[in-house]
């Protein structure tokens, strides 16, 4: 069984809408809204990476890499937000975070 363009781009929107669902369904801990927006960013890269190989292009996946880079300075940044908001406010609830609006 060969894989074709099709197997990867329906891999690429089963993780799409899987994380949708976790963004939509989950509001409450900030921890999973942001796995979910990581996962977002995977099923994105997943479908780089497929059209790369079946065009023959490296862009699409030199592209990964940046959004890759630029992903994991998300995740470190959104993380120390997250330390400090939890030590200020001793929880990660969104609904408690109103502190952000202004």
């Amino acid at each position: 069984m060969t894989l074709t363009l099709g197997h990867f781009l329906s891999l690429g929107a089963m993780l799409f809408a899987l994380s949708v669902i976790g963004i939509f369904l989950n509001r409450k801990n900030l921890i999973v809204l942001l796995m979910a927006i990581e996962l977002m960013l995977l099923a994105v890269n997943t479908n780089f990476v497929a059209f790369s190989y079946y065009l023959g292009d490296m862009h699409g996946q030199i592209f990964v890499f940046f959004i890759l880079t630029v992903a994991a300075a998300e995740s470190a940044i959104g993380l120390a937000i997250l330390v400090l908001l939890f030590r200020n406010r001793s929880s990660i609830n969104v609904d408690e975070l109103n502190m952000l609006k202004g």
